[in-house]
């Protein structure tokens, strides 16, 4: 049988923010992972309502810093001290042999820079139903963004860009650049997402469209997909998308506002 000390060690890096609803779901998971090799580093915004003696409680490590996800990101990565890293946001929940499976796939081609973990939405509102219709049209596609790393790759490749519009497919991008290649598991991520309301989902696209510009001028190569409707109605309309039609249209709905958000915000910079 492999002992611990000869497995290769995995940082889990979450970045928080007043998270403590959701905070226990997430670290418990990590604690039934099958693979039992794994640091926790909580990159936490100076929260207020139990956060960090949540973590603390769970044997995490805390680090408190005023800064942006993907900065946090960034700070988690150079603190780390695992072979690999995992990015995992403080609402989001691991199927237990996540873990496993990454590092399986990675320790076999030393060419995967990233992996791509499946995702599901979780809860019974209409909203997060519309959103777990949607997300499983995104399967291998462009959509989808690695959160399992090579550390030493990610590190090399300067990590996240410090946006907040699609942040997490700027490592995965520049990783491609350096001729690193892409894995994807099955087994998946439940992202928990039963609280979020409509009006909580448009502020946040609207924050994030502030600083699309510049994701539209460094990623070009992965913007004129993610960003093109076009591109997302032919993913929808080749996978069955009009099987259930009242939450097809309920998607396109969505997917207009959304869209609509984000060019309100990018033309607010220049007014």
């Amino acid at each position: 049988m492999t002992s611990i000390k000869n497995l290769p060690l995995v940082s889990v890096i979450i970045p928080t923010y007043n998270s403590a609803k959701t905070l226990p779901i997430t670290l418990a998971s990590i604690a039934r992972q099958n693979y039992p090799n794994i640091e926790v580093i909580v990159i936490d915004r100076y929260s207020t309502d139990g956060t960090v003696e949540i973590a603390s409680a769970f044997g995490a490590r805390v680090v408190q810093k005023n800064t942006e996800r993907a900065m946090a990101k960034n700070i988690g990565l150079l603190l780390a001290t695992g072979k690999y890293v995992l990015f995992l946001d403080s609402d989001m929940e691991l199927t237990s042999t996540v873990i496993h499976e990454c590092v399986t796939l990675a320790e076999k081609d030393p060419l995967i820079g990233a992996i791509v973990i499946p995702e599901t939405t979780s809860g019974l509102t209409l909203l997060a139903k519309i959103r777990r219709y949607e997300r499983q049209f995104y399967h291998n596609t462009y959509i989808e963004s690695p959160r399992f790393y090579r550390r030493e790759v990610a590190l090399k490749a300067g990590g996240f860009d410090p946006i907040v519009f699609y942040e997490e497919a700027t490592l995965a991008y520049k990783l491609e650049k350096l001729g690193f290649k892409k894995g994807r598991i099955s087994s998946y991520i439940i992202h928990h997402e039963e609280h979020m309301t409509m009006t909580e989902l448009i502020r946040k696209r609207y924050y994030y469209g502030r600083t699309s510009h510049i994701y539209t001028t460094r990623y070009r190569d992965y913007a004129r997909f993610q960003l093109n409707p076009a591109y997302r109605l032919r993913l929808f309309f080749k996978r069955k998308f009009w099987e259930h039609p009242h939450m097809a249209l309920a998607v396109l709905a969505l997917k207009g506002l959304e869209y609509l958000v984000t060019k309100l915000a990018t033309l607010s910079r220049t007014t």
